[in-house]
């Protein structure tokens, strides 16, 4: 089963980083170039324990669902979601945050097993993982440049 662990360095506080890393609108826009949107649960706001949530995207020219549930949830510090129907056999996404030298350290775990046994494994080899690796890393770029931003933090999170 492939694990893709990201590490993102964050200049912001860990409780906005938290949050724009569970908003469904900043999800969406991290998203753009896969059409990526919530269609049925959650599908605006923060997710939140025991939220479940159905995207639908195009990956690879095709458009997929997956939904997804937050199985656990400690704030500011982690949350998981994994799937509960889709295309992959199995999928667990681990998102910790923790403080850092002034910074927030956003860590992600992604684990996944593709479905249809050694051709599964084969597209690992040749595409998928990279595939799912870039997707993951333009989440944390846009993440990143959000909290980075506290003009742009606004438009996703209501200040206090």
């Amino acid at each position: 089963m492939p694990k893709i662990v990201l590490e993102t360095n964050i200049t912001s506080d860990i409780v906005t980083v938290f949050n724009l890393s569970r908003s469904v609108a900043l999800h969406e826009l991290s998203t753009s170039k896969t059409n990526e949107k919530a269609v049925d649960g959650v599908t605006n706001g923060l997710l939140g324990l025991g939220d479940v949530v159905t995207w639908r995207a195009r990956h690879l020219g095709v458009y997929q669902y997956l939904t997804v549930e937050i199985s656990k949830f400690k704030a500011p510090y982690f949350f998981e979601d994994r799937m509960v129907k889709g295309v992959f056999k199995s999928m667990n996404h681990q998102h910790y945050f923790y403080m850092k030298e002034n910074r927030v350290c956003m860590n992600d775990i992604f684990e996944y097993k593709a479905p249809l046994g050694i051709l599964g494994k084969l597209a690992d080899v040749l595409f998928l993982e990279r595939y799912m690796h870039r997707f993951l890393e333009k989440r944390n770029k846009v993440i990143k440049e959000i909290a980075e931003d506290p003009k742009k933090v606004t438009q996703f999170l209501k200040p206090n």
